[in-house]
């Protein structure tokens, strides 16, 4: 199943940005997440690097282990595999999951920020799949929150954005604020 399987922790977790049936709830032990900017990219994402931590993501199947549309999706990072805790089984899997490489890993800065739109798209994924428990884990178990955030709600830029209700973005603005996020208008 190794070579058919990867492990969502950012945008992937929401379902509503891809066509991968039957995801399902898993935990990724010894790394987490952290903001990066990359040169092959004009802002920054998420990424992962290992640590001593834990972190929610999904679990998904490449139909027909053709990875050449998800390596295509996820261009800046490298697949690298590994070994996850399913939710609702309690057992091990393994599976891939992408990592920007060091070498081409730097902190986003102002004119690589992280997307407004991304971080709403993350987020509504761990409202709908882990609740707001899970979507408060989000927050604390990623690094790197001092970073410029760029506020394109208006326009949003990140290619994959999904419209939240009043209520998901006021989560996601409170989180923010309790954060040392730079949040800038675009």
């Amino acid at each position: 199943m190794k070579d058919r399987q990867f492990f969502g922790y950012g945008s992937l977790v929401n379902r509503a940005t891809h066509a991968f049936a039957q995801t399902r709830p898993a935990t990724l032990d010894g790394w987490r997440r952290v903001w990066v900017h990359t040169h092959l990219r004009p802002v920054a994402y998420l990424s992962v690097e290992p640590a001593e931590a834990a972190i929610d993501g999904l679990v998904a199947e490449v139909p027909g282990a053709d990875w050449a549309a998800l390596d295509e999706r996820e261009r800046a990072y490298d697949r690298h595999p590994i070994r996850s805790r399913l939710h609702r089984c309690g057992s091990d899997t393994e599976a891939q999951v992408y990592a920007v490489p060091a070498s081409h890993a730097a902190a986003p800065d102002v004119t690589h920020p992280v997307l407004l739109s991304y971080i709403d798209v993350v987020v509504q994924g761990y409202l709908d799949i882990f609740g707001e428990a899970g979507a408060e884990r989000f927050f604390a178990t990623t690094a790197g929150w001092g970073v410029p955030i760029l506020n394109d709600r208006h326009a949003p830029r990140y290619a994959r954005h999904q419209r939240l209700s009043a209520w998901q973005t006021g989560f996601v603005d409170a989180h923010l604020s309790a954060l040392p996020a730079q949040v800038h208008q675009a």
